[in-house]
């Protein structure tokens, strides 16, 4: 699933791309895609709107529209997305021909379009009245926890989260409602950065080693950030471009290769369900 760097680098790719066009036409291939309002009202309510800008929450996505042409900059609502698994937004010229795992074509002028496309087709779309809260209507992103680049995400912040807690610190990390945007991948990189076992207890770590980590997850966020976030086999950026990432991983999907510091193999175990990357001499 996209993270918080591979969603922030598609925001981005959509605001070089679609800010300031209006969108002309609305095409709903599946409409599971679509979780709220109707297919019909998401279409009435997205044909005409202007893209303003397109803002992040966690691994949500979420465009400001206007009415095109509006002197005044009406507000038509907010357009969200979350990619799940597999979505890709995608900005396409509308003479290639779609893939057969396109769910929603959103056309504009000069022959262009953003398409969601998406394999395993849990991904969602939803059009948001403007006198709708997105917060409220888009499920689970009212209950996001802070960002973790924000100054709400402070040392002092992590602490309170792990005190008590007798759960993974891995599986905490991966908790939306504690922190926004963090998954898989970089919750392993950022635990190998800091040198902390991924089952070690939270209530188990001192201070030093939270604030370790609070400075890695930073290291690790921004690292990432800077690289396009990691190409894996569902992501792409708007354009089709690869991220980086994945190239220079300390521990993500490199299970049996050498740690890059103490080239010890990586092990891999499986954690609530999940691939877990490490170190098991780097991470005690």
């Amino acid at each position: 699933m996209p993270e918080l760097p591979e969603v922030e680098t598609v925001r981005l790719g959509l605001n070089e791309a679609t800010c300031g066009k209006a969108i002309a036409e609305v095409e709903v291939l599946l409409p599971r895609t679509v979780a709220y309002p109707s297919v019909d009202r998401f279409q009435e309510g997205l044909q005409g709107a202007q893209i303003l800008t397109w803002t992040r929450r966690g691994k949500y996505l979420l465009a400001q529209l206007g009415q095109a042409g509006s002197k005044t900059d009406r507000p038509a609502g907010w357009l969200g997305v979350h990619l799940r698994m597999t979505g890709q937004l995608l900005w396409l010229s509308d003479s290639t021909p779609p893939s057969k795992h396109t769910r929603v074509r959103l056309r504009f002028d000069r022959h262009r379009e953003l398409r969601f496309v998406d394999q395993r087709t849990f991904g969602q779309m939803w059009w948001i009245p403007p006198t709708e809260d997105p917060n409220i209507v888009v499920a689970g992103m009212g209950a996001l926890g802070p960002e973790p680049l924000s100054a709400e995400f402070s040392p002092a912040y992590l602490m309170a989260v792990a005190k008590g807690r007798d759960r993974p610190i891995k599986n905490a990390l991966l908790d939306q409602t504690l922190i926004a945007g963090l998954g898989n991948i970089y919750v392993d990189e950022s635990l190998f950065v800091s040198g902390i076992h991924p089952t070690r207890r939270c209530r188990s770590l001192t201070a030093t080693e939270l604030e370790t980590l609070h400075g890695a997850i930073a290291t690790v966020i921004q690292k990432a950030l800077k690289e396009g976030g990691t190409t894996f086999s569902d992501f792409r950026q708007v354009t089709g471009i690869n991220g980086n990432y994945g190239s220079i991983a300390w521990v993500y999907r490199r299970t049996g290769e050498p740690c890059r510091t103490c080239a010890t193999p990586i092990a891999k175990i499986r954690m609530a369900g999940r691939s877990c990357h490490f170190c098991p001499v780097c991470q005690p």
